[in-house]
This record gives C-alpha cells, sequence and structure tokens, in this order.
C-alpha cells in the first residue's frame, strides 16, 4: 500500500491523522513516553506538532495509545481525544489490532515459517524477558507467526504476526530459537548497531476507525540503513 508521508520540522514522519487520532513512524532511539531518562518523548514531539499545526491555545490533549521499545521502529498510534483513547485501548487490548513486524537476523530460522509458543518471564531489574518451553511461575503465553521473508547477503528478514502482546516478546521469542535479532546485544546479538538501534520495525497495522468504524491499513517504511534498504 503506497502512501504519501508527511514531513515536518521535528523529523517525524506522519502516516495518518485526523480529529481523533494521529500515528506516526517512530524512528529508532526514541522514546514513546516520559521515562527516568529525561529525554523529550514522541508523545511531547507530536503534541508541539499539533500545536503549532492547528494553532491550538492552551495544552493539547494526546493519549499514549500503545509503545515500542526504545530502540526499535516504526507504527506508533496517539489518540486525540478522550473517547478515542477509551476505544484504542479496548480494541488494543482485546487484540483487534493487526500488528505485522519485520525483523533482520543473523541465522536462518529452523523453518521457514512456524508458529513459536513460549512462557515469557520477566526480570524487572535487567529490564529482560526470558522465554521458556513450559510454563514457569509468574510466566505469561507468547505467540507469534513468522515467515522468512528474503534473504540477504549476511541475514535474513522475518515477518511477524503478533499475536500476543509480552514484553520483549518478539525479540526474546527469537532469541531462544537462535535467530538473534541484528544489533541486540540484549538478547544474544554479536554486535550492537552503531546508533543503539536494533532491526526490528513495527512495519503494519491494520485496525477499525473508534470514531468512524472504518477500516485502517497503514504502512510504515523502515529507517533508512544499508540492510533496511536492502530488504525493501
Amino acid at each position: 500500500m503506497s502512501q504519501k508521508i508527511i514531513s515536518n520540522p521535528k523529523n517525524i514522519q506522519i502516516l495518518y491523522k485526523d480529529n481523533h487520532l494521529i500515528v506516526v513512524n517512530k524512528r529508532p532511539g526514541d522514546i514513546v513516553q516520559g521515562d527516568k531518562t529525561g529525554d523529550t518523548p514522541l508523545s511531547e514531539v507530536v503534541k508541539e506538532y499539533v500545536k503549532k499545526k492547528y494553532n491550538k491555545p492552551g495544552a493539547v490533549y494526546l493519549g499514549v495509545v500503545h509503545r515500542l521499545d526504545r530502540p526499535t521502529s516504526g507504527i506508533v498510534v496517539f489518540a486525540r481525544t478522550s473517547k478515542a483513547l477509551t476505544r484504542l485501548n479496548k480494541l488494543f487490548a482485546e487484540k483487534e489490532a493487526k500488528k505485522t513486524y519485520w525483523a533482520v537476523v543473523k541465522n536462518n530460522p529452523p523453518k521457514q515459517k512456524d508458529t513459536l509458543v513460549h512462557w515469557l518471564k520477566r526480570n524487572p531489574k535487567q529490564n529482560k524477558s526470558y522465554a521458556h518451553k513450559k510454563e514457569v511461575p509468574e510466566s505469561k503465553k507468547a505467540i507469534l507467526d513468522y515467515k522468512v521473508i528474503k534473504k540477504l547477503d549476511n541475514f535474513f528478514l522475518l515477518e511477524i504476526d503478533l499475536k500476543t502482546g509480552r514484553h520483549h516478546q518478539i525479540r526474546a521469542q527469537l532469541a531462544a530459537i537462535g535467530c538473534h535479532i541484528k544489533g541486540d546485544l540484549k538478547y544474544g546479538a554479536d554486535r550492537s548497531n552503531k546508533n543503539g538501534s536494533i532491526h526490528l520495525h513495527a512495519r503494519g497495522l491494520s485496525f477499525i476507525h473508534p470514531v468512524k468504524k472504518e477500516p485502517i491499513t497503514l504502512l510504515a517504511p523502515p529507517p533508512d540503513d544499508p540492510v533496511w534498504n536492502a530488504c525493501c
């Protein structure tokens, strides 16, 4: 699906916007919501964009619907009204939004396509999740489908259909089958990317508009680097 990317001075890419929501293509390194680092989050950048674009006086409302890990890139949805936020939260919680990811991995998976089922246990001190083949105390079931869609010179491009939304799910599950994501030192990659990113990208999102009740399908172009460019 081809679509025009709307550029602006803050270097954010707007994939979709109306009076109810705004969808952006997050760059690796951006944080979606403020944290202890004190770095300016994407939510504040988008608020500033809305304020200037529409000459909004006073504070701008923007609701954070979901998040992406800081080193990843791709589609992030924000709500522009409280009604839209409530409905989007329900839609995402009930898994009615179809999420597609791209991941660049070093090793060829055991199968060209497969369903992975693990039990993930999160270690908050390490900010890391561990994948187990069987249920362990305090673990949560994680399911995803993957398929190899391209072989690069030194890597493989996987397309992932996420069935559950667990902490670091794709990173942990792919690592568990020996397919470490490029640049992801935390989950076993042999080296980091120079810019601190990992090659995991929230590529596609399909859902029913929370107010208009129309189907929306969005695709986000991956970051501009030699490996991602080879994928496209």
